[in-house]
């Protein structure tokens, strides 16, 4: 007995979850809220709470939902919530964000640097005004990414496929930030200093969407 229970040690550390959003659905989440349904020939990731692998593309999954998993307005307050519990890795810095183009360039709407998910790192719901001139959209993208401060050195990035409308022609803000994926920088472990890598989101390029 004594012999298994070591055993069973290390599986028990790898078995932790990480953080997923669940709010609006990203794509083929199978715990989402109001999930529009998959669409034919996906299955549902069960490994939604994963980094994004290094050789794989911005979202994971490219094929979006057969209709958006929320609607929303410019201007209005939207709320995102990541599921309960999961390990927060110590915070760290995230962005939401939202693109035009059908995944391929994001716009920053807003973002919780350094501490991420607040003091004890328990927050799991965010609640912030979209910006009021954003275009209209019946196909945007809106991203939830997080870069973890404790840990191996990953990149976290849920999204959910989301109506927008609007009356503006254009909407320029920051680029989001990618980084601990390849071919993008690395931020080292924090360490303490909470504001590691602050950097490279105040200095982001500007992006104009339509």
């Amino acid at each position: 007995m004594r012999l298994l229970s070591i055993a069973l040690v290390p599986l028990a550390g790898l078995a932790a979850a990480h953080l997923d959003m669940v709010d609006p659905c990203p794509r083929y989440s199978p715990r989402g809220v109001n999930c529009p349904p998959t669409p034919a020939g996906a299955a549902l990731d069960y490994s939604m709470s994963s980094p994004l692998g290094r050789m794989q593309p911005l979202c994971k999954h490219t094929t979006p939902w057969p209709r958006p998993a929320a609607s929303w307005t410019a201007g209005q307050s939207v709320t995102v919530r990541l599921a309960e519990g999961g390990a927060p890795h110590g915070g760290g810095h995230c962005q939401f964000s939202l693109s035009y183009d059908g995944g391929h360039n994001f716009v920053v709407v807003h973002e919780v640097l350094q501490r991420c998910f607040g003091p004890d790192n328990s927050q799991r719901r965010f609640t912030f005004a979209l910006p009021s001139g954003l275009p209209s959209s019946s196909k945007a993208v809106f991203a939830w990414t997080w870069v973890n401060a404790i840990g191996n050195r990953e990149f976290y990035m849920n999204c959910a496929d989301v109506s927008i409308s609007g009356t503006a022609q254009s909407y320029t803000g920051k680029l989001m930030t990618i980084a601990n994926h390849d071919g993008y920088p690395t931020i080292p472990e924090f360490n303490g200093n909470s504001a590691r890598g602050v950097e490279l989101y105040q200095n982001a390029s500007k992006i104009t969407v339509r």
